[in-house]
């Protein structure tokens, strides 16, 4: 992983976090993800975080561990105050087929579209379909929506090759 993730094509780490549900042991979660934290600050390169109940978890290792690089919380679903304080760490959240779900609708509506990102994960839905919600609940086009994602990719990853 070392060294596949230094190349100039690899954008970010991830997916990598701590996941309550899986088999997983969380001890041995947690250790890999601060390595994980460390290596992606050693190598300036973005997270991409996977979280399953969690996010305390996940926002302490990442303050412990003196995250230097961007944090964008992937596919996220949960409640406006756990996305709060996500964004209150400087963080970013990418939406994908929840954003359909009137309770995630709401949530979506009231994060900042410079702290948003859009996905379809491994769901079958469109992601026209995904930004197309997006706009309706920000009451914008597609077109602004999809220039303010890509600003907020070029300020991740400090490119405007999007």
């Amino acid at each position: 992983m070392k060294i596949a993730s230094r190349h100039k094509n690899v954008l970010a780490i991830g997916e990598c976090g701590l996941d309550r549900i899986c088999n997983t042991d969380f001890k041995l979660q947690e250790k890999i993800f601060i390595e994980q934290i460390i290596w992606a600050n050693e190598i300036a390169k973005p997270l991409i975080i996977h979280c399953v109940k969690a996010h305390h978890e996940v926002l302490l290792l990442l303050k412990e561990h003196n995250r230097t690089s961007p944090v964008i919380f992937h596919s996220f679903n949960n409640k406006i105050e756990t996305a709060n304080k996500i964004l209150e760490h400087g963080h970013y959240l990418s939406f994908g087929k929840h954003i359909l779900n009137p309770s995630i609708e709401n949530v979506f509506s009231k994060i900042s579209i410079e702290r948003i990102f859009l996905e379809t994960d491994d769901s079958d839905i469109g992601i026209d379909v995904i930004y197309k919600q997006a706009a309706k609940i920000k009451n914008i086009s597609t077109e602004q929506l999809s220039l303010q994602i890509k600003r907020n990719l070029s300020s991740i990853f400090k490119t405007t090759k999007f």
